[in-house]
């Protein structure tokens, strides 16, 4: 194909593959999956009050938003920028567990769900990508500067989305990739090695201002501790050496036994944790004396430290001063009667040198890990320590035994994230006051593990969840498994057996009607008081109002259909479209007086189609200009307009 014969868009991108920097991703139908996240047209939302549940401080912070997530994306533009996390797990391309329609290319508005993605189809994984991309995207527009996204992947896609990621967030801002345990057993799903992890991929919109909390401690961590010898301070067994014996010869010398006699070294390559000062202090506290002597072992520590005879360092051992039997004597008393000194012999004073940690020493908290594994169970509170494991993070199915025991048999998730992986994710990269943002928000898991952790840590997070289910099949899962869920863990009304209540709540809302001049001049009331409220809450110094919707059921209000956090009114003129859509001097009047009823301040904000009346207490919006462009869309245009 000629140049000159191709879009400007396709040539500015051939234009950065080429001269970029790095490593750029390509395939097939890129440059329109770039483009699709800026085509999407928001739409209105509807809230559904019957499927919201909760107290009003919840309900007033938390969403379940049924639709399309990309459209949902669109619409959520006043978020945009403000969400500190976003936690989700798409499909996995698997086979039959998402659909792709060939018109989202040209048109990511069409109606048409498409088809289910086979694992037979040659192209399942330009689908998948094509799919994924303009969500990233919008996923990255969501974000606030010290944002961070962590999408959960297995090893079919992880290679894709992780290049999808590094060329959307940078590869500077890849913060890590957590390997975390789903099966504890050996798994028949693959002839050649068995698949028993998945993966956790971790960006920050900016590295350099994304913030990753330390793990709380638990109360499983700090009953290891104990007072075995009567010690006033809980401890645990340590390990009296540790690493770099080459760099600290000065610390690897002979430790005599005050039990046995026996002299101790560390063990290869490591060196004793502290100085002699510090150990003959310790060790004396048996009851015994202590002294340095040079001693005929420069053979043994050279092959410590891993050198010649001749290039070891000359240091002196720790030998009893205090004759053996009388400091056997002094040792097993003290053994008996304790507490026992920092350095000690085991329980029964025949082992090695070990070492008393103390809990009030620990550090509250630990560092992330990146794999989460059995082996490093035994001290996972260390800091540097590598790995999570599934008695942590839970496995697949724990998350499915978990939901069944919420809702009941029959839910028809196979998979399920469980709730220790996805609340360990959320108290590590969400502050404690912060927005988790689901656009795959399946069965709720992400919402209940916010509402878990505002309840154990009386912290105040917020959880946004998208979710459509399978329409197709007459199966939303936001109305019906969901809410569900949501609902149930709220109240503590499990099916099996009652559960302390969550508390919390959230509003339900379903995407309807595109947000367009034509839509909105067709709407009735009840669907413009929606579309104002989103409206009225989007932009500027209004987005922190919260606003309280007061025209529902049968309150008696004409024009006022809601309050801000000043005490001021929120007006709509607007009673369907053949009706009076006009601010004239009677119907002023009649909002001055639903004001004075209400107990509202001076100024009246006021929708309506037109404003035949001047007055410096009312701010006017007109319809439908005024909410085109709250929700981002060009007036004349009438285009959605994405950031970037």
């Amino acid at each position: 194909m000629e140049l000159e014969s191709l879009p400007v868009e396709q040539l500015i991108e051939m234009i950065r593959e080429r001269t970029g920097a790095g490593v750029n991703l390509s395939f097939p139908g890129k440059v329109l999956a770039r483009q699709i996240g800026r085509r999407v047209r928001p739409r209105n939302q509807r809230t559904v009050k019957s499927l919201s549940v909760g107290d009003e401080h919840g309900r007033s912070r938390n969403l379940l938003l049924e639709g399309d997530n990309l459209q949902a994306l669109a619409s959520l533009y006043r978020e945009r920028g403000q969400i500190d996390m976003i936690l989700t797990d798409p499909p996995y391309n698997t086979g039959g567990d998402f659909r792709y329609n060939d018109k989202w290319d040209k048109d990511p508005n069409d109606p048409d769900m498409g088809e289910f993605v086979g694992t037979d189809d040659p192209a399942k994984h330009t689908k998948w990508m094509k799919f994924m991309y303009p969500r990233l995207q919008m996923m990255r527009a969501m974000l606030k500067p010290s944002g961070v996204l962590a999408i959960c992947i297995d090893a079919r896609e992880l290679f894709h989305l992780g290049q999808m990621l590094d060329e959307l967030f940078g590869e500077e801002n890849r913060l890590g990739i957590i390997n975390w345990q789903k099966s504890y057993s050996p798994r028949s799903d693959n002839r050649h090695v068995s698949t028993a992890t998945e993966y956790v991929l971790v960006y920050a919109r900016n590295e350099k201002i994304g913030k990753t909390g330390l793990e709380p401690r638990t109360a499983v961590m700090d009953a290891r501790y104990q007072n075995r010898d009567g010690d006033r301070r809980l401890w645990k067994s340590g390990d009296f050496s540790g690493p770099k014996a080459l760099t600290h010869q000065g610390m690897v010398y002979g430790v005599q036994s005050p039990f046995t006699g026996d002299i101790h070294y560390p063990p290869s390559g490591k060196c004793w944790r502290s100085p002699q000062t510090e150990a003959k202090r310790w060790l004396e506290e048996w009851g015994v004396k202590y002294t340095l002597k040079t001693i005929d072992d420069a053979d043994t520590r050279a092959s410590i430290v891993g050198v010649g005879p001749a290039d070891v360092r000359a240091v002196k051992a720790l030998m009893l001063k205090t004759p053996l039997e009388e400091a056997q004597s002094a040792a097993t008393e003290k053994l008996k009667t304790g507490p026992w000194p920092k350095v000690y012999f085991g329980v029964k004073g025949t082992g090695r040198p070990q070492q008393k940690n103390y809990l009030e020493d620990v550090k509250q908290g630990r560092v992330p890990m990146t794999y989460w594994a059995d082996d490093d169970l035994d001290d996972p509170e260390i800091l540097g320590a590598v790995s999570w494991d599934h008695e942590e993070s839970g496995h697949s199915q724990t998350g499915v035994d978990e939901l069944t025991a919420v809702v009941g048999p029959g839910h028809g998730f196979e998979t399920v994230k469980p709730m220790k992986l996805m609340t360990k994710l959320v108290q590590i990269w969400c502050p404690p006051n912060g927005t988790v943002l689901d656009p795959f928000a399946g069965s709720g898991t992400t919402g209940h593990a916010v509402l878990k952790l505002n309840h154990d840590q009386g912290s105040d997070r917020r959880f946004i969840l998208i979710e459509q289910g399978r329409p197709e099949n007459g199966d939303s899962y936001a109305k019906t498994l969901t809410v569900d869920r949501l609902r149930r863990v709220i109240s503590g009304n499990w099916v099996r057996k009652e559960h302390v209540p969550l508390g919390g709540g959230y509003t339900f809302k379903t995407l309807e009607k595109r947000v367009d001049a034509k839509t909105l001049l067709l709407m009735e009331r009840d669907e413009m008081i929606d579309t104002v409220i989103s409206s009225h809450s989007s932009t500027g110094s209004r987005r922190a109002a919260v606003l309280i919707p007061l025209n529902r059921g049968d309150e008696p209000y004409t024009y006022l259909v809601a309050k801000n956090a000043s005490n001021e009114g929120i007006y709509l003129v607007w009673a369907g479209a053949t009706s009076n859509t006009d601010l004239t001097e009677e119907v002023y009047e009649a909002i001055t007086e639903e004001a004075d009823a209400a107990g509202l301040a001076d100024v009246y904000h006021v929708y309506s189609r037109r404003n035949l009346l001047v007055t410096d207490d009312v701010v006017w919006y007109q319809i439908p200009d005024r909410i085109l462009s709250d929700f981002g869309l060009d007036v004349r245009t009438e285009s959605f307009t994405e950031e970037g």
